[in-house]
């Protein structure tokens, strides 16, 4: 199709007119061989009106001839938008995707700005900055979508579909680059945006209907028991970088975040009747509390720094982005041959500390402060430790209560 395969024409609707001879002025669309009307909401004088447009040099004409120009101006480029990106294009879809830019139908970037703004009203209450972060630059992604594959500056609702999402997520995977998790979490984001929409009934069909974007596994990466017993045995050649391996270790045998790590205080040390000592706090990230009983090695950390870090705090924290420099390092001195980060602690307490030590699931749940056990099942690597004493268990059992005749 080309430009002259759309045209535009307007009409008065003669039936219809008011005491001031003042009629409705409607549209008539034709794209290809499809043809639809529309109202262009406005009134226009019947004595003035020659040829699909006003007649004469007063204000009203100027007005009326000047809206009608920008209903066929946008009409056109509504037609030239879709036509890059479909293969098809119908008078109908034209005049919805015209109706809903020129009468104020909710559009999703003004929506999403929207939606941004309400959440961060909610950060420190019941959001965290960094979910703000994701939900604008998942707004920005879009916006440049918009802005150099389909040469619109916003769209409305009612011109979502799935081939818009589609378009989309091979978007930010060839044109941006974006990892395949990461394009998870942006097309996830524009989600929830569309599903409030939809709640709110701005939107009645989900445009992501059947959208399934490629998930790759994920490895979750953890220490082995090797590799905690160098990072405890191996010498190294500053004080600064045995707090660093002190604070990774804490984290291995607490399962505590860094984030959290740095919020715990003096206060936060309870100990029980039996004499054993817990650590008692909030998570900062889900709001849930967690209960850790210390193991001999966090006791001899917390001993070891007592009193050393201001305000109460628990242990002499450093900042994460000198803490993630020191841990280069300490696995460079203690022969790690991969990049250590800080919340691989956290999957190696989950891993190698509890669940391959026949810690149940749910109570690891609790003691990560996770609000759903399958959060839990995301962390946990069955190792082959694991299923080697799982097995012996199970034979163990099987042997008492089975006999075979030989």
């Amino acid at each position: 199709m080309n430009h002259e395969d759309i045209k535009v024409a307007f009409y008065l609707k003669r039936n219809e007119s008011d005491s001031a001879g003042r009629c409705p002025v409607m549209g008539r669309l034709t794209v290809g061989r499809s043809e639809c009307v529309f109202s262009a909401k406005m009134l226009a004088p019947r004595s003035l009106w020659v040829s699909g447009r006003a007649k004469g040099k007063s204000a009203e004409v100027i007005e009326i001839n000047r809206r009608l120009d920008e209903l066929r101006a946008s009409a056109l480029a509504i037609y030239r938008e879709q036509s890059v990106v479909r293969d098809r294009v119908t008078a109908e879809e034209v005049k919805c995707l015209l109706l809903g830019m020129a009468f104020g139908q909710e559009t999703l970037l003004d929506y999403f700005r929207s939606y941004i703004e309400h959440f961060e009203k909610r950060v420190g209450v019941n959001r965290t900055i960094k979910s703000a972060r994701t939900y604008r630059c998942a707004y920005e992604h879009v916006a440049r979508f918009l802005s150099e594959r389909l040469r619109m500056s916003d769209v409305p609702f009612s011109a979502l579909d799935r081939s818009f999402v589609d378009k989309f997520d091979l978007y930010l995977r060839t044109e941006r680059r974006l990892a395949p998790s990461t394009v998870v979490l942006y097309m996830s984001r524009l989600h929830t945006v569309i599903n409030k929409a939809i709640t709110a009934g701005i939107i009645t069909a989900d445009p992501f209907s059947g959208y399934e974007p490629p998930r790759p596994e994920r490895r979750r990466r953890y220490l082995t028991r090797e590799e905690l017993q160098r990072l405890m045995t191996t010498p190294l050649p500053s004080s600064r970088l045995y707090l660093v391996r002190d604070l990774f270790l804490f984290s291995c045998y607490t399962g505590i975040s860094y984030g959290d790590m740095c919020r715990l205080t003096t206060a936060n040390l309870e100990t029980a009747e039996d004499g054993t000592v817990w650590i008692k706090a909030t998570r900062e990230k889900t709001k849930v509390e967690f209960e850790i009983p210390l193991l001999d090695l966090p006791l001899h950390i917390i001993d070891k720094y007592r009193d050393t870090a201001p305000d109460g705090k628990l242990l002499p924290m450093y900042g994460n982005s000198e803490l993630n420099k020191g841990l280069k390092l300490l696995a460079a001195a203690c022969g790690i041959d991969r990049k250590l980060t800080f919340h691989m602690a956290r999957h190696t307490y989950a891993t190698e500390i509890t669940l391959s030590h026949g810690v149940p699931m749910e109570t690891v749940s609790r003691m990560l402060g996770h609000s759903r056990v399958d959060t839990t099942q995301i962390y946990a690597q069955v190792t082959d430790n694991k299923i080697d004493i799982d097995t012996l268990s199970l034979d163990k059992r099987i042997a008492e209560r089975f006999t075979v005749a030989i």
